[in-house]
């Protein structure tokens, strides 16, 4: 069996790697590999009995009588068991000092602030909680949520949970289509939004387009708004009401509802790479248990510590890392609405400076747009109140991971890089930051507890060093359930393309200390004269170059290669595109990586399609390096000008 043929090589390779910190180590929660794999064995050992041990952590109002019931590919978790994540959150932090504790500091853009501690906090939920019951909602109904970063949104996150009505929250950078897809597939009963909100200095308008969505969604009764902005908007009689006026007469106290622990939580949708999104559905206990441990395992959170998740809330980033994780944890939760670039480059690093923020956790994306903005902006502010760098939603380059370390981290920080999917509720591969060594690029390895692998598409186990594909194979707590309404699809997309584990999407390899190596999506592979390329490495390859700030990595078909590899460029500050650097890049790959990895094309562009969220929307480039136009699916495109601009360069 040629290796070149089923499995993704893997060509990138990386020497460097860094001890954590002793300081650091004495002081966290897990302070030693020694430590760390004792938990590891545990789990591995008895995985029920390490899963019940650690859901002792958690209040439960009825104890479960099984830990796992598994019939594949359907878990249920901690049967019997009634639980409430609402009361998780904020009641048990309420019999301690920890009530007058920050549970949330909040900045908007235009540079307001406010700080709900957890007994102001809890007194908002039960109020929220009370509207929705006045507004019609019942346990067991949908409520979607279409909302600005404002604590609103986690109020009425908490509220939902409290009730046990399952929420869906939208990104409120969605269209009016996105918005009704959504309400319509997960048959939401109420939506709740605010006129509008700010970003990059202007308003986004939210209210017009729920107007616009809730023309097409029959089972809306009631459309709750936030007043944010200020903005005039239209207010439908009987359906539209105020959220100050309907919270100002509600009663500050309501009783959590006790749920089982496989009641639905959440429905968040996902786009795939075809047809309409997939709404992974997460339940209650072990999402929240998997949410509370992973939290304090990678980010050592501490008592003490302003915690800083740059995710919307609108991604599951922002659901068990910005909400649920941290507050269960007691934790204090920095939310800033904006723009990271308003209204300078440095409004992070202000950010950080003036709350004293002690972990910061952000994107790779965010991370290559501060190398590009330039490094005299971190530079004016004191960033030693950190102690701890994430980042979060895609592969980092090792170049990229060295600048964060030294630029923001000042060579001290910890850096825990982060796999996980919205599907698995969690972190999943990490470093834990007092115990594991790390190297840059590496997600290292898996948590305590995950039994991850990586395999041939036949499902063979592939040797050291060599790239397949990453799956899972054992249940874990906080794994989605099935896709809301179409659970043939949910069985067609994760459990179908290797026998009976379930399949991330990702490629990946594992190197000789078991360190694992995110190689991008398997639908980015790029097959080269029979070999199987994975993209991240190729544009690893194109960052180390001193002249590149970001790069994007694609192949085209090609008639004697079978696909040609065609590199999108982004360039460092003033650096000028020309012929003689795209030379020079083609070589500097060929150097680092081999002759067979180098592009055939290069294209300079000043910006890269992403979505929302972050991500490069390599799809979209495929269409454009293939045929110059885009068919398929843009709704979650973040700025629509840059595809008008490479269609332009297309033409050209």
């Amino acid at each position: 069996m040629s290796t070149s043929t089923t499995n993704i090589e893997s060509v990138l390779h990386e020497e460097r790697i860094f001890a954590a910190p002793p300081e650091f180590s004495e002081k966290a929660h897990i302070r030693s590999m020694r430590e760390l794999e004792e938990l590891r064995e545990e789990a591995e050992r008895d995985p029920e009995g390490f899963w019940a041990r650690m859901a002792e952590e958690l209040h439960w109002f009825k104890r479960w009588d099984t830990v796992l019931k598994w019939e594949p590919p359907h878990a249920e978790w901690f049967g019997g068991g009634e639980i409430n994540i609402s009361y998780n959150c904020l009641d048990r932090h309420l019999t301690s000092w920890r009530r007058n504790k920050a549970a949330i500091i909040w900045e908007g853009e235009p540079g307001e602030q406010r700080t709900l501690t957890y007994q102001q906090l809890h007194r908002d939920v039960c109020r929220f909680a009370n509207v929705l019951k006045r507004a019609g909602v019942q346990k067991g109904d949908r409520v979607a949520l279409y909302m600005p970063l404002i604590p609103e949104l986690a109020i009425a996150m908490l509220a939902c949970a409290r009730i046990g009505a399952t929420h869906s929250v939208v990104f409120g950078g969605f269209s009016a289509d996105a918005l009704k897809d959504r309400i319509n597939d997960a048959g939401c009963k109420v939506v709740v939004t605010a006129d509008g909100a700010f970003r990059r200095g202007t308003e986004v308008r939210l209210k017009p387009a729920v107007d616009e969505a809730l023309k097409h969604t029959p089972t809306i009764e009631a459309c709750i708004v936030v007043r944010r902005t200020g903005s005039n908007v239209r207010m439908q009689l009987g359906r539209d009401h105020w959220w100050h006026e309907w919270m100002e007469a509600a009663a500050s106290d309501c009783a959590p509802e006790e749920l089982p622990s496989e009641h639905p939580l959440f429905i968040l949708h996902t786009s795939g790479t075809t047809g309409k999104p997939k709404g992974i559905l997460h339940t209650t206990a072990g999402y929240l248990l998997y949410a509370h441990l992973t939290t304090k395992w990678v980010f050592d959170l501490k008592e003490e510590d302003i915690y800083w998740c740059t995710a919307d809330i609108g991604w599951v980033t922002g659901h068990t890392y910005v909400v649920y994780g941290p507050l269960s944890n007691g934790a204090t939760v920095l939310m800033y609405e904006g723009a990271p670039n308003y209204p300078e480059p440095d409004r992070f690093w202000q950010m950080i400076e003036r709350h004293r923020v002690n972990i910061f956790y952000t994107a790779p994306t965010a991370i290559r747009a501060f190398i590009k903005w330039g490094e005299q902006w971190p530079r004016k502010h004191d960033l030693s109140s950190l102690r701890l760098l994430g980042t979060v939603g895609e592969p980092i380059n090792p170049e990229a991971w060295m600048w964060y370390r030294d630029a923001i981290g000042g060579g001290r920080c910890p850096i825990v890089d982060t796999w996980w999917q919205t599907e698995t509720g969690g972190i999943m591969i990490s470093p834990l930051p007092g115990a594991t060594p790390t190297k840059p690029g590496s997600a290292t390895k898996p948590l305590p507890g995950i039994a991850a692998d990586i395999m041939t598409k036949t499902g063979e186990p592939v040797a050291d060093n060599l790239g397949g594909y990453l799956v899972i194979k054992r249940p874990w707590p906080a794994m989605l359930r099935t896709i809301w309404g179409d659970d043939e699809r949910y069985r067609e997309a994760y459990w179908s393309e290797i026998e009976g584990v379930y399949f991330a999407g990702d490629g990946a390899r594992r190197d000789a200390d078991g360190y694992y190596w995110i190689m991008g999506r398997v639908d980015d592979v790029i097959n080269v004269s029979g070999h199987r390329l994975g993209t991240m490495e190729i544009e690893s390859a194109l960052v180390s170059h001193e002249a590149v700030a970001e790069a994007a990595v694609v192949g085209r078909p090609d008639e004697l290669k079978g696909q040609a590899i065609v590199a999108f460029v982004t360039l460092e500050g003033t650096r000028q595109a020309s012929d003689e650097l795209k030379g020079a890049l083609r070589q500097h790959v060929a150097k680092e990586i081999g002759a067979l990895a180098k592009p055939d094309d290069i294209r300079f562009t000043d910006a890269l399609p992403k979505t929302r969220s972050g991500k490069i929307m390599r799809r979209l480039l495929r269409e454009i390096a293939a045929s110059g136009a885009v068919a398929g699916d843009t709704t979650t495109l973040e700025d629509f000008s840059v595809l008008e601009r490479l269609r332009a360069q297309e033409e050209e």
